[in-house]
């Protein structure tokens, strides 16, 4: 615990850069006693890893001001641990980078719909006002743009709903019926 307050101070000096690295010695000297009343195994955790090299680095770039190792966890989660899991395990690295490249289009894509009035109401909104015989109405901002190939905004369902990627994958079965002679 001590550690923890020492690092997340504003202002570092050397005098605290030696108290870090002390209290350091003293956590990785006492950890041990997980290990001798058989509580663990052996104690090789990465973010107690990462500890050792907080005085060096805090020599480098500065006080990390109360940085926190658990933000870059919820990144590693999204970006690797539930790809990983989505994916066949064969070449899990492509299927990875695939899914993540086509999960960032589709929050892009989102947000580009959002931006532009088409994400409000959902398709049983717009059946319901086709029933009642309203038109549906064009968003001002698709009315701005002038592009020449542009047909311009059509009307259709706006959805209120998401897409998201199964989490594992499935095959595609493909039934041709029997050929007729």
């Amino acid at each position: 615990m001590n550690f923890c307050y020492l690092v997340r101070r504003n202002a570092i000096t050397s005098d605290t850069l030696h108290e870090i690295e002390n209290t350091l010695a003293q956590f990785h000297h006492y950890r041990d006693i997980f290990i001798q009343t058989g509580v663990r195994i052996d104690i090789s955790l990465p973010r107690q890893h990462a500890l050792k090299h907080y005085p060096r680095a805090i020599c480098q770039f500065g006080s990390p001001n109360g940085l926190c190792s658990s933000m870059t966890e919820s990144k590693h989660i999204k970006a690797v641990k539930e790809p990983w899991r989505r994916s066949s395990r064969y070449k899990a690295l492509l299927q990875m980078l695939r899914t993540n490249a086509r999960l960032d289009k589709m929050s892009f894509a989102r947000r580009t719909f959002t931006e532009r009035g088409m994400m409000s109401g959902s398709t049983t909104s717009y059946t319901a006002m086709l029933l009642r015989g309203e038109q549906p109405a064009v968003p001002v901002e698709a009315n701005l743009e002038d592009d020449s190939n542009d047909m311009g905004p059509t009307s259709g369902p706006k959805v209120l709903s998401s897409v998201q990627l199964a989490c594992t994958p499935s095959k595609l079965l493909i039934f041709f019926p029997p050929p007729t002679y």
